[in-house]
């Protein structure tokens, strides 16, 4: 038997028969809202420095990750059910060698001035952008491992800030 959910119901996404649905946020009134996401892929060491010397068979590994995670924060409501498509205005993508790792951590930053937040789209490009970098050094090694995607950071909007800990 389906449960009957009210409009005040605190599951946003969901209508008064419990039916998934996009959210209306044209009342609220549009504000700067940046949101930074991480994640790392873990690797070989020998896989780390091969990518660092420019040896990979595909070419510019972090240069393609790095642009990869731009055009997914651009495509995040076309991969994500119910996200709202978002005027970005900046999307910064940072892939930085870890030798104690080792790997790459990778993290994004992503602003926009609008009436919903920007998180899905800062953790869709860290899962693409390290995505992209195992698929551009998967002939090195299959074996990397991509971990730790979560978000760091969230300003602006009606929930306030967040900080990870």
């Amino acid at each position: 038997m389906m449960q009957n959910f009210s409009e005040n119901s605190s599951l946003t996404h969901l209508d008064s028969s419990g039916e998934a649905r996009m959210v209306d946020v044209s009342a609220k009134q549009p504000t700067v809202r940046i949101a930074v996401a991480a994640g790392q892929v873990r690797m070989l060491p020998e896989t780390l420095a091969a990518i660092e010397a420019g040896n990979a068979p595909k070419g510019d590994v972090l240069g393609t990750a790095r642009l990869a995670g731009i055009m997914a924060a651009k495509q995040t409501s076309q991969l994500i059910p119910l996200c709202h498509p978002l005027p970005l205005k900046k999307v910064e993508v940072q892939i930085t060698p870890d030798s104690q790792l080792p790997g790459y951590q990778i993290l994004v930053e992503v602003k926009t001035k609008a009436e919903t937040g920007v998180e899905m789209e800062a953790l869709t490009a860290v899962a693409v952008a390290a995505l992209t970098l195992y698929d551009m050094a998967k002939a090195l090694e299959k074996s990397m491992q991509i971990e730790a995607i979560r978000l760091v950071s969230k300003t602006g909007g009606k929930s306030g800030d967040y900080r990870a800990i």
